[in-house]
């Protein structure tokens, strides 16, 4: 559709709202109104023409076959559409029969609405179109209101027509539909300062992902096929492949059945999407309402064809709960099998959940579950989904986004992202991606994976639709296309400033996004030593030291008192507010619980009485630290648990590189054991040093020891590389005591488009730069002596 009649279409639509409703509404809300009545409107000029024929088979079926109820499909025949109304009335003969009445208005349109059938009924009360005539009527606009949508200057009809002038107004496609749609819901949502969570897809967009996902497959398209989209908005995506479809690829010889599936949970725009579904043609029974991630609609059915845009960016948790159960994923669509490190495969399966604030990897991941495996000679499923740059690389080794990547590349569903510039959507700014899978990979795509920058393939708009400043244009769809369909790689082409422009493509082996990460730990040494100074915060609990702190230096010893820190309660409370100390119910219980306080000072004076048994000498060998203080808690009558001897220890130690290293366990293997262990890190027994064993007295005695979590650290290998290479060459010359948890190896993946396209540009020249700064200083001098009158003639450069 032309953008400037597009544009004219929705300034006349706006307009209406300025018109009838600035009294009776507030402008966030004229939405409410004018979004329902365009699609009232559409569906009323479609049925225009065979209302007289649905009429006369009401009549037929009342009189001559004496029904109770109509029968659905004989009045589906004679309207031409899956939606028929058996009122007499159209939206015109309402205006026409009321008489500047509102009442008699509103008693016609109730009985007009009552008049269609179920699926529109539906429709209707998901936009609450029937309070919304109601309080029209009320305030006497709805007759205004009626007027305007049947005013000859404004052309809704699939037809062309003529306004009251005698000018053409062209027919209004399915897909200006959509851009009007789409168009009034950006306009609503920037008045109303919302942030507009639905991404309306820019056609030429859909255009290309219907290039992608179709094009590869031309000749095999199946007679019938089925399309899916989780979260399809107003619908543009499945009507626009169905488009697609019927116009570059019409059967030969026979007719192509085409099956349009969605969901969508927001109300309004899963009403505008099943009028569409109805206006084309396509069974709008197979839309439904509701969240695709807390329901799974569609579990019993897999598709041949996928596209959304998910939203992206939007938290899912108030979703969690039909999801998870605590950390344990209880829904298989976000399970994936994957192997550890050691080749072993997690019964219970692996994560496959992003972090709560962004779910679009959930959408990614329903349209994997519905795959059609590629068995017998079928095609298997393809998918387009675009996604923001998060996809791409957020979450670490062994989390849900990488878990995700890792599973799609493992069994070789990736086949390519394609880079799209910035400020191609109308609601946001952002770099986005087309990702692009299938699992039934031609031969020469098996185990690779192409990446193809678009970012600067682009055309300027002449005027700006919200966010959107430029657009694809044919020869920039057809580029990307060939790229795509000859799998080549193209080089970065940079303009005579050393900009990049045109397009890039790489073609990468699916191993090159994979990588190991693993801890490099390093030997904690510690000093330890009494000290009345040391031991002195073990008064306080960790987690309330701060305010325990303030209460002891305010009430001292009283604090112990039964009953003396609840009596001082709100004192307590106001100044752990005014000093931004944040306490939940259960902490403020804590704080001012006298049994709360005693269990602290019993720590401290366990601390106490070891220090008199260990004395107040410095150690520098925390080993032999620790020996002495097990033998003065042996020779008291005192009774630790682990964490509170822990807790002391803790206290009174630190870090000091020149003390001995802290022992953890010495180990006696045996030598089954022993040759279990080299085969395992895959090494000799000299290297076993380089994983934390180290020889101790006698063959098979190795001495393991404790690590600083200060010190600790974490590498990134390429899975193609060997950890262990990798931690000679890149480690061990640096870190000499260092060594490798190999326990901790997690495997992740990340794609990353900023490293893999990136291109140096040079320095310019310092006399360029020289003279351009030379040039900018007279340029100014000229202006300053204009503002400041001491020149009459324009400062020559």
């Amino acid at each position: 559709m032309d953008h400037s009649v597009h544009n004219k279409l929705v300034s006349f639509i706006w307009s209406i709202a300025d018109d009838c409703l600035r009294d009776v509404y507030v402008r966030g809300k004229y939405r409410d109104v004018i979004l329902p009545m365009v699609v009232l409107r559409r569906l009323d000029t479609l049925l225009e023409p065979s209302k007289e024929a649905v009429l006369e088979e009401v009549r037929f079926q009342q009189e001559e076959m004496n029904a109770v109820e109509l029968d659905d499909e004989p009045l589906k025949a004679a309207s031409g559409y899956v939606f028929y109304n058996i009122s007499k009335w159209t939206l015109k003969t309402l205006h026409a029969a009321a008489t500047n009445n509102q009442q008699i208005l509103l008693q016609n349109f109730n009985e007009y609405l009552n008049g269609f059938s179920d699926n529109v009924k539906e429709i209707v009360g998901r936009f609450n179109l029937k309070s919304q005539i109601r309080h029209m009527a009320e305030k006497q606009v709805l007759l205004d209101v009626v007027e305007k949508f049947i005013s000859p200057n404004i052309n809704l009809t699939p037809q062309e027509c003529e306004d009251a002038s005698g000018n053409k107004l062209p027919a209004l496609t399915n897909l200006g539909m959509g851009y009007v749609f789409e168009e009034l819901i950006r306009k609503f949502n920037e008045e109303n300062n919302e942030e507009a969570g639905e991404h309306f897809t820019p056609r030429e967009v859909i255009e290309l992902m219907t290039h992608l996902v179709f094009d590869p497959l031309k000749d095999q398209l199946p007679l019938t096929m089925t399309i899916y989209d989780p979260a399809c908005g107003s619908g543009g995506m499945l009507t626009e492949s169905q488009n697609f479809i019927e116009e570059k690829y019409p059967a030969v010889g026979a007719s192509r059945d085409i099956h349009l599936y969605g969901k969508e949970i927001n109300d309004e725009t899963y009403a505008i999407c099943k009028s569409d579904m109805m206006i084309k043609g396509n069974d709008p029974a197979n839309i439904k309402i509701g969240s695709t991630l807390s329901t799974d609609e569609f579990s019993h059915m897999r598709f041949d064809f996928m596209l959304s845009n998910p939203p992206y960016g939007k938290s899912w948790a108030s979703e969690q709960k039909n999801i998870k159960e605590g950390t344990e994923v209880i829904d298989p669509r976000f399970k994936v099998q994957l192997t550890d490190y050691w080749g072993k495969v997690d019964a219970k399966g692996s994560d496959a959940t992003p972090r709560s604030s962004d779910g679009q990897l959930l959408f990614l991941m329903e349209m994997v579950s519905k795959m059609k495996a590629p068995v017998n000679g079928t095609i298997g499923s393809r998918i387009a989904s675009v996604h923001n740059g998060s996809s791409l690389f957020t979450g670490d080794a062994g989390g849900g986004e990488s878990n995700i990547r890792r599973y799609l590349i493992e069994n070789d569903m990736l086949e390519a992202i394609v880079q799209l510039p910035n400020n191609l959507f109308y609601n946001t700014g952002i770099t986005t991606y087309i990702w692009l899978l299938n699992n039934n990979k031609p031969e020469r795509r098996k185990g690779k994976v192409q990446l193809i920058d678009a970012s600067q393939l682009f055309r300027k708009l002449r005027k700006n639709l919200g966010n959107k400043n430029c657009e694809f244009a044919p020869e920039h769809i057809a580029e990307i296309m060939q790229t795509y369909l000859e799998f080549n790689e193209v080089e970065r082409q940079l303009d005579a400033n050393g900009d990049a422009i045109g397009l890039a493509s790489k073609i990468f082996n699916n191993e090159d996004f994979g990588y190991f990460k693993v801890t490099v730990e390093r030997p904690d040494r510690r000093k330890a030593q009494f000290s009345a100074e040391r031991i002195a915060p073990l008064r306080f609990d960790k987690s309330l030291s701060e305010a325990m702190e303030y209460c002891y230096g305010e009430y001292n010893d009283k604090v112990y008192q039964a009953g003396f820190l609840a009596e001082q309660g709100k004192h307590i409370t106001d100044w752990c507010e005014k000093n931004d100390i944040s306490l939940n119910n259960k902490a403020k219980e804590k704080l001012l619980d006298t049994a709360f306080w005693l269990s602290s000072r019993k720590l401290l004076d366990a601390a106490q009485t070891l220090m008199e048994g260990v004395g107040e000498a410095e150690f520098t060998d925390f080993n032999l630290f620790k020996d002495k203080v097990d033998a003065a808690l042996k020779a008291s009558s005192l009774k630790l648990s682990a964490p509170e001897k822990n807790a002391i220890l803790n206290a009174v130690s630190w870090y000091d590189e020149t003390a001995e290293k802290v022992v953890k366990k010495v180990l006696k293997l045996s030598a089954d054991k022993l040759a279990e262990l080299l085969e395992l890190y895959s090494c000799e027994e000299g290297d076993l040093p380089d994983f934390g064993y180290y020889p101790h007295g006698k063959k098979g005695e190795f001495v393991t020891y404790e690590s600083s979590s200060d010190l600790r650290d974490t590498e990134s290998v390429p899975l193609k590389q060997s950890i262990y290479q990798y931690f000679l060459d890149e480690v061990k010359p640096h870190v000499a005591e260092a060594w490798l948890n190999m326990e901790s190896v997690k495997i992740g993946c990340e794609i990353s488009f900023n490293k893999y396209f990136y291109r140096h540009k040079p320095l310019r020249k310092l006399e360029a730069v020289a003279q351009e700064i030379i040039d900018l200083e007279k340029q100014a001098d000229g202006l300053i002596a204009q503002i400041l009158g001491l020149t009459t003639h324009s400062a020559t450069v």
